[in-house]
């Protein structure tokens, strides 16, 4: 069976350095990796491009929409390529952990996380694995939409290139040598030390 690693983010160079775009950056580096280059899909708002990972065929995935709709173009291309939800790998950014930290797992709360709320709405399951890579709280009083959509500070660009190669390291050990394992691997609460 294949996968589908979507990497959660939104379109367009305004939003291409953002905090919320890490997932993305995630499926941009696992091409670049393996010189795949992204396709429009036709007939949905979706970038792809197909890899393999130890024999398995894996469909990286990028939505053109934005992020809080980007559910109905990953679910459109599983359809299109028998990918089932537990085989859907989402790459993401996440408030409730600290900076640089990282943690996949299996389903559970999207946390109000709108791009997951659109993807388990438009799978019709939340039982699909998850890289939630780490960006923290915002500080003080900020709002948490206007921090998630600020670049990264010049000075968390090591750990947040750290975090990209370790999130895209993770999504491939989840398919080729499965969750507990990738679990102990890269389970981490901060930077890379």
């Amino acid at each position: 069976m294949a996968w589908l690693i979507a990497g959660l983010g939104n379109p367009g160079d305004r939003y291409a350095k953002t905090r919320h775009n890490v997932g993305r950056m995630v499926v941009d580096e696992l091409g670049r990796r393996s010189g795949e280059r992204f396709r429009k899909v036709r007939f949905l708002p979706v970038q792809a491009a197909e890899i393999m990972v130890d024999g398995e065929r894996v469909v990286l995935a990028a939505s053109t929409g934005f992020m809080n709709e980007s559910g109905l173009s990953y679910a459109g291309l599983a359809k299109k390529h028998g990918v089932a939800p537990d085989h859907v790998i989402a790459v993401h950014d996440e408030l409730d952990i600290g900076f640089g930290a990282l943690r996949v797992k299996f389903g559970g709360s999207t946390a109000g996380h709108n791009g997951l709320n659109s993807l388990a709405g438009a799978l019709r399951s939340a039982e699909f694995l998850r890289a939630r890579c780490g960006i923290g709280r915002p500080p003080g009083r900020q709002d948490p939409a206007d921090f998630v959509l600020e670049p990264f500070a010049k000075r968390e660009q090591g750990d947040v290139a750290a975090l990209i190669d370790d999130a895209a390291d993770a999504a491939v050990a989840l398919i080729s040598d499965g969750l507990r394992a990738a679990q102990d691997r890269y389970n981490r609460s901060g930077p890379r030390a």
